[in-house]
């Protein structure tokens, strides 16, 4: 474990984010050197200042903030990420498995435990139970052969357009990419989600991950 700890924040309400550093910067060994309020800016102060740990809100005003997880961590795999977020979310807390995050933590948490979790996904170990991680892990397992039955009711295009949705692609990007218009697009989503009993296009990036030897390069 470094001697000082080099913390980024990522939360996209600015109260939040001075809470956490005031109380972070009064702890002698860490040091909160960047933060963010989107998953791009996440992205871009993870390249630029290299933190060891990132404090991560999971829904942020841009995307999710397993998007941004799942892409620092692409780019840097020993940077570590602690998901903090307002309420358990199941769904969450799976995504935030596959993405690579050391930990999940809810906001009502207190701040020593805050602090002590950061130190120790700092030193190497995970937060995540083990038997959760099993759990969850077993969830994926025994809902694998209804998700690939999913998967056969979307159309070739559908399947395409769920991969770039995975890539952290907006809809804008996609229409420009496929050479469709940005309503078309919408309406393709709203469909996909609607046939894999999605909500969120943070759940259609997890169910890629899960599946991912299913989709074209």
């Amino acid at each position: 474990m470094p001697e000082q700890i080099r913390v980024m924040i990522v939360d996209d309400h600015e109260v939040v984010r001075e809470g956490l550093r005031a109380l972070l910067n009064r702890r002698p060994n860490m040091c909160v050197v960047a933060e963010a309020h989107s998953v791009e800016s996440a992205v871009a102060e993870a390249t630029r200042t290299k933190p060891d740990v990132i404090v991560m809100d999971v829904r942020l005003g841009d995307g999710s903030g397993v998007e941004a997880c799942r892409e620092i961590r692409a780019d840097d795999p020993d940077t570590k990420v602690i998901m903090l977020t307002s309420y358990a979310d199941e769904e969450a807390v799976i995504a935030s498995i596959i993405a690579g995050a050391s930990g999940y933590l809810l906001k009502q948490t207190r701040g020593q435990t805050l602090a002590d979790a950061i130190s120790t996904v700092a030193s190497g170990e995970s937060l995540l139970d083990p038997a959760v991680t099993a759990n969850v892990m077993e969830r994926l397992r025994a809902g694998s052969e209804h998700r690939r039955d999913e998967l056969s009711q979307l159309s070739g295009q559908e399947q395409r357009i769920l991969g770039l949705i995975a890539e952290g692609k907006t809809n804008k990007e996609i229409a420009s990419e496929i050479f469709l218009s940005h309503k078309t697009v919408k309406n393709y989503v709203s469909s996909i989600l609607s046939k894999l009993n999605l909500r969120r296009r943070s759940e259609a990036a997890a169910f890629v991950a899960r599946h991912s030897t299913r989709y074209p390069g």
